[in-house]
């Protein structure tokens, strides 16, 4: 048991839990209780555009009926910005910030494709051109290289120049980047471990890198399968995965749990959601989780 263990789950509002995020919030939480540590929720609500009206208290009311018990109180992105405003003053007192003035259409003709979009290929990392204004902040990455062990997936090294290039930390909107915001409230709140999905492993690379450039310790990093449909797309609100069933709380979870391999006796699924946390708490195996299966059909 780890007293000190903190995890957390983290959705963006962006629409209504689904089998893809209940994963990741099951895999979090029984990572988090069967080691005897706290679980906390935080809502990602930074981009105003992606968040959709009523979704942030729709979530909470999803993961109540599902019967997760978070510790403490639910904290927000929105109200952390001044946290987030000391992190890029102090990367940009080192050095490590420039402003960035290259459009999408610019990034479009001139960026190769990594895995979160177009690799930055450093058109302003020595001087913006005359006449343009800046659209973002960027992070400088020249070297960077990230080494870490994976919970699940094992040992990960990125190049991060040449599979990320220089990140943005802050747009013109006024829109404080994932990876900055990420990075600082996960070091600022305690947390020691971070289990979410494989599409995120690239995002810690540059979480760690984040953390790294300010000093402060990275938490230990675990990436979970991605349920995926039929045609192999992961489920978001962009594939239009449905909503969690909520008239059938018991199915849904033992439904995720089938998918981290984790199956219930038939026996333990009755119509009490806390009784089928407190089975999988108990019974909860991570080393089953496929190890290198970074996506799987959703059951």
């Amino acid at each position: 048991m780890n007293p000190h263990y903190r995890g957390r789950f983290a959705p963006t509002p962006s629409g209504p839990l689904h089998f893809g995020s209940l994963v990741a919030a099951a895999g979090s939480y029984l990572e988090a209780k069967s080691n005897g540590g706290e679980w906390h929720v935080r809502i990602d609500d930074l981009d105003p555009p992606r968040v959709a009206p009523g979704a942030t208290d729709a979530i909470l009311r999803c993961l109540e009926a599902l019967g997760f018990q978070w510790d403490g109180a639910v904290t927000f992105q929105s109200l952390r910005r001044d946290a987030y405003h000391a992190a890029l003053h102090q990367l940009t007192a080192h050095g490590l910030v420039y402003p960035c003035g290259c459009s999408r259409k610019d990034l479009a003709e001139a960026a190769l494709i990594g895995s979160e979009g177009p690799v930055y290929p450093g058109t302003c990392r020595t001087t913006m051109s005359r006449g343009r204004a800046a659209r973002a902040l960027r992070l400088r990455t020249a070297g960077a290289q990230v080494k870490f062990e994976d919970g699940f997936l094992g040992w990960q090294e990125c190049d991060l120049e040449r599979e990320a290039g220089d990140f943005v930390l802050y747009r013109a909107d006024g829109v404080f980047s994932f990876h900055l915001a990420a990075a600082v409230d996960d070091a600022e709140q305690g947390m020691t471990d971070v289990v979410r999905g494989a599409d995120l492993l690239e995002s810690s690379a540059r979480q760690i890198y984040v953390l790294k450039c300010l000093g402060l310790r990275a938490p230990h990093y675990a990436h979970l399968p991605i349920a995926v449909d039929a045609r192999g797309e992961k489920l978001s609100k962009q594939t239009h995965a449905a909503p969690l069933d909520l008239a059938h709380p018991v199915a849904e979870i033992v439904r995720a749990l089938r998918f981290l391999d984790q199956p219930p006796p038939e026996a333990s699924s009755a119509d009490n959601v806390h009784a089928v946390w407190e089975w999988a708490t108990r019974n909860w195996r991570p080393q089953h989780i496929p190890r290198k299966a970074v996506s799987r059909p959703a059951v």
